[in-house]
């Protein structure tokens, strides 16, 4: 395991633990990797001295080899307002359904009866907001991005 301090496209910085360089290499490319704070995919290494987790311990064969201790992939978040984003985004991803790109049409839909009341989040171009706010449909921006859902 290796520990990378990692800045966003914003400048937030923050700690994570990747399997190998090559492993935080291919995340980076799946655009797996995001900030904490914002959700930015635009995360590269900052100037730092990677940390290595200890591996098992080479012992003799009639010794057992002492547990590692599970190591978290992520770093807890450092700062109050981190903390706070981070339990925002848990409770927005566990109480509502993520619908993409499709946040508008949805919106729109229940709004106007077409479809069941429920809450989501997703994605909306600046234009397609404004005419949501001005037809009265309630959304709010959420502080961070939507972390990209796999099907």
């Amino acid at each position: 395991m290796i520990s990378y301090t990692l800045k966003c496209e914003a400048g937030h910085s923050f700690d994570s633990w990747f399997q190998s360089a090559a492993a935080f290499e291919k995340l980076v490319a799946a655009r797996q990797v995001t900030c904490v704070e914002c959700g930015s995919h635009g995360v590269t290494k900052a100037v730092m001295a990677p940390r290595l987790s200890k591996g098992p311990q080479t012992s003799a064969p009639d010794q057992q080899t002492p547990e590692v201790a599970d190591t978290p992939m992520l770093s807890a978040p450092d700062t109050e307002m981190q903390q706070a984003l981070a339990e925002l985004r848990r409770k927005v991803e566990a109480n509502s359904d993520y619908v993409g790109d499709r946040f508008a049409r949805e919106a729109r839909a229940m709004h106007l009866g077409e479809k069941p009341a429920r809450s989501i989040y997703g994605e909306a171009r600046l234009d397609q907001a404004r005419s949501l706010i001005e037809d009265g449909v309630p959304l709010m921006p959420l502080p961070f991005r939507p972390k990209q859902k796999l099907s």
